[in-house]
């Protein structure tokens, strides 16, 4: 009995034992593995853009009229030089019993000036005559003292005399005869003044011998926007559509002016996410100057310049793509078709080093390296792993140097 008592003993502590240890026993890490390979790595600059027309025309009413109506629907061709529609000029309005009043006394007051004008005329004329005979005397006169003169036959006083009358009767002529013009441009006026006055008091049916301008297209392409549609009378400057040439499209994108700085010219530029199946290739054309300010989604101020693109891929295309279209741009700064990476994600920093974890024999290794272009999945090593190095994804606080692993999934 005593015996059988130690055996239940014996086995008992020999089970705790075994749990104490089993227990205290470093548990192994569940880890994904990733590995260092060669293959083609880039670095790039991601935004989203739009496309917009590289020349676009607005047309414009040039005078002020009655519009006829716009045949053209968005999407038409057009041809420079055609027709966009014909501007005839205003008929006269409508007239109330007061308005119709003040155009009578208008007449009335137009009739009346132009009969004190010609009134006015004939004696004006006279005068001129008179004062054109009256010079013709003079002129004789002091023609005939400057002889005498000469002879001595008279004093030099009388030939003064002589002399300011012809210059009194030379200034009533021209005195008179610009009281004459004065005259006959003041009957010009009332004349204009009366066909006025009477053409107001006309009736405003239409008329079929109106004036009418045609308003060509600027240029050739497609109408882009109908501004104005139906007919009606327009003031002048009043925009009624905008032409553009779809097959001159470029990528205009708001960048980070950081970002900007470091684009080389003609940068290579992949234009994603537009739409169609093939992923469409650009060129850096130009960066605009001037910066602005841009609040972000996040309410963070951002400086931003807009980066314009030039496409580079046949037009058949794109040529679904037209004015305002949303577009995913890819600036890229570097590519290399064959390099030794790593997951991005398996590295991470130990003071100024970066170092990954290695999994070897089932152990984690930590090993530094060093690293060169950088990609928002895949890091270039330069050195401190070799290819097919297994390296632990996503290492956190619980691995470290000699722990015992378990491998989750394998790439």
């Amino acid at each position: 009995m005593l015996m059988k008592r130690w055996l239940w003993i014996i086995a008992l502590i020999a089970f705790i034992a075994v749990g104490i240890f089993f227990g205290l026993r470093p548990q192994p890490v569940p880890v994904e593995l990733g590995a260092a390979s060669f293959g083609p790595l880039r670095v790039t600059i991601e935004e989203e853009g739009k496309t917009r027309l590289r020349d676009r025309f607005t047309v414009y009413a040039p005078l002020a009229g009655l519009l006829d109506r716009l045949p053209w629907r968005e999407g038409d061709l057009i041809s420079a030089g055609k027709s966009i529609s014909r501007l005839r000029s205003a008929q006269p309005v409508f007239l109330d019993a007061r308005s119709l009043d003040q155009a009578q006394a208008r007449v009335t007051a137009a009739e009346a000036a132009v009969r004190l004008a010609e009134s006015r005329l004939p004696p004006q004329l006279e005068q001129v005559r008179a004062a054109s005979a009256e010079l013709d005397f003079f002129r004789s006169q002091a023609l005939r003292d400057r002889r005498l003169s000469a002879s001595g036959d008279i004093p030099a006083a009388r030939l003064e005399r002589s002399n300011a009358d012809l210059n009194r009767a030379e200034a009533g002529l021209a005195a008179a005869e610009k009281t004459l013009a004065s005259l006959r441009s003041a009957l010009e006026a009332a004349r204009a003044e009366v066909l006025t006055a009477r053409a107001a008091l006309r009736p405003t049916a239409a008329s079929s011998a109106s004036e009418t301008i045609p308003i060509p297209a600027p240029a050739s392409g497609r109408v882009i926007r109908v501004l104005r549609q139906s007919a009606g009378m327009v003031m002048p400057g009043e925009p009624l559509l905008e032409i553009g040439d779809a097959r001159g499209i470029e990528i205009v994108v708001e960048l980070l002016s950081a970002d900007a700085v470091r684009l080389p010219p003609g940068a290579r530029i992949l234009i994603d996410r537009w739409g169609g199946n093939q992923i469409l290739e650009a060129r850096l054309h130009h960066i605009e100057p001037g910066g602005f300010t841009k609040i972000s989604a996040l309410g963070v101020e951002e400086q931003r310049v807009r980066v314009i693109a030039t496409l580079v891929s046949p037009p058949e295309q794109w040529a679904a793509l037209g004015d305002a279209y949303r577009v995913e741009a890819s600036f890229i700064l570097w590519e290399n078709p064959r390099v030794l990476q790593v997951p991005a994600n398996a590295l991470f920093r130990s003071g100024e080093q970066w170092c990954v974890f290695l999994a070897s024999n089932g152990f984690a290794r930590k090993r530094i390296v060093e690293i060169g272009h950088r990609s928002p999945l895949a890091v270039e090593i330069l050195s401190g792993l070799n290819p097919g190095d297994p390296v632990i994804l996503h290492p956190d606080e619980t691995v470290a140097e000699g722990k015992t692993l378990t491998t989750n999934a394998s790439p």
